[in-house]
Parts: C-alpha cells; sequence; structure tokens
C-alpha cells in the first residue's frame, strides 16, 4: 500500500505543471506575481491566458485589448469549449478591485474555472 502511495504521489509530483511557467509575460511586460507555496495549476486543453499590469492594462494571450474586446474574447472562449481555463496572472501592484472585475466578468460569460497564476515561493520565503 505505501509503495502505491509513493508511486502516486512521485506521478503528480512529476506532471505538474506551473502556470507561472505555462507562457511568458506579453511584449516584455514586467508582471510581479505574488508568491505562494502552492503554485500549481492542472493541465488543460483550452485555455485563455489573462494578464493584468501594474497599470491595470489588460492582456488576452499576449494581446492588449479593451474592456470591449476582452468579453468578446471570453465570449468566445466559453461558445467553443465552457469548460475553458482561464490563468489570470496580475500584477502584484495591481487594485484588488480590478481583478475581481476581470474574474467577476469571466464567471458571468460561463467561464467558471479559474486560476490564479503565481510564483513559487523562495527558500528563504522572500515576499
Amino acid at each position: 500500500m505505501l509503495d502505491v502511495t509513493f508511486n502516486l504521489i512521485l506521478f503528480f509530483v512529476v506532471t505538474t505543471q506551473f502556470a507561472s511557467e505555462q507562457q511568458p509575460a506579453p511584449d516584455g511586460l514586467q508582471v510581479d506575481l505574488p508568491r505562494a507555496a502552492a503554485a500549481q495549476v492542472l493541465p488543460s486543453e483550452a485555455s485563455v491566458d489573462l494578464t493584468v499590469g501594474a497599470e491595470g492594462t489588460v492582456f488576452v494571450d499576449g494581446a492588449s485589448v479593451d474592456r470591449a474586446e476582452l468579453r468578446g474574447r471570453l465570449q468566445a472562449a466559453a461558445e467553443r469549449d465552457p469548460n475553458t481555463l482561464v490563468v489570470l496572472r496580475a500584477d502584484r501592484g495591481v487594485a484588488h478591485g480590478e481583478v475581481v472585475s476581470v474574474m467577476d466578468l469571466a464567471r458571468t460569460l460561463g467561464l467558471t474555472r479559474l486560476a490564479i497564476a503565481t510564483d513559487p515561493e523562495s527558500e528563504a520565503g522572500a515576499p
């Protein structure tokens, strides 16, 4: 029984993908992600990467968009596959309300699988 448990743990550790490694920030945009000890996301075939820069600029899959275009891109993703995973990369300096607003828009359009990308904590536990 211990062998099976160990093999399962090993399998999940080896196959885990971190959201911060899936796609670099668009066009050299520096996004200072928050840190978390458990920074993992299950892989998904369909995903939309949303990045919110420190100034509140929103990018969808690397392209800068305004609010209307963001709504259109999220609506199209929801129509293609309602199980699309939305990976949100928000700079630490972005107002909480802006992040919640983007998350709420995705949820109201039918995209309920949301993940917040983080950087893994360093061993020293730096903020």
